[in-house]
């Protein structure tokens, strides 16, 4: 089986916006393409589509996704994929706060946890981003194409801050962070 790839959280991570966003209003039938096709998945991440398959294929030997039974599509495995964020991810990918850069806020300083915490720090982390309006240290993203992904998408972001928390924080906010992204993932 080959090793996964940081781009894996962020595809499956889209994959659960999709169905969050479908279980709202349902996709309407229409011609073209369905929200889950390798070439839309390219074009809502910036990702290329051989990665993408590849990305899927590395997630369902993995178990990180499974197969639709009734569509096919490649489904998040959510509750393996929070505890593999969770325990495992920061392991994996860690993230460390780097030089000052404008970028697009994230971890403690994304809306998403803004308010839960109050930062020990002066300095809030950033993905760094051209189309960025704040200053702070960089963090770098799971992948390349994060910042885009995450400003067209605010459910993507809201999961992608929550999961960059987790691998910057220590016990205290990583225990917040795993809490408000489970609460998401998994709701009751």
């Amino acid at each position: 089986m080959p090793a996964m790839k940081s781009q894996d959280i962020v595809i499956l991570l889209k994959l659960i916006c999709l169905q969050e966003r479908e279980d709202l209003a349902p996709e309407p039938a229409r011609p073209g393409e369905s929200a889950y096709a390798v070439r839309s998945l390219q074009a809502l991440l910036n990702i290329s589509k051989s990665e993408i398959n590849g990305s899927i294929l590395r997630s369902l030997a993995s178990g990180l996704a499974i197969r639709d039974r009734q569509t096919g599509r490649p489904q998040p495995n959510r509750r393996s994929l929070l505890n593999f964020i969770v325990h495992g991810l920061k392991f994996v990918f860690p993230a460390k706060p780097g030089a000052m850069t404008r970028g697009m806020p994230t971890a403690f300083a994304a809306p998403t946890l803004r308010q839960r915490l109050i930062s020990g720090g002066d300095y809030i982390c950033v993905w760094p981003s051209a189309e960025g309006n704040d200053m702070g240290q960089s963090v770098e993203p799971l992948f390349k194409s994060v910042p885009y992904a995450a400003q067209q998408d605010e459910r993507l972001y809201e999961y992608l801050a929550l999961v960059d928390a987790i691998r910057l924080g220590n016990p205290r906010e990583a225990g917040l962070a795993a809490q408000c992204l489970e609460e998401r993932l998994l709701p009751r």
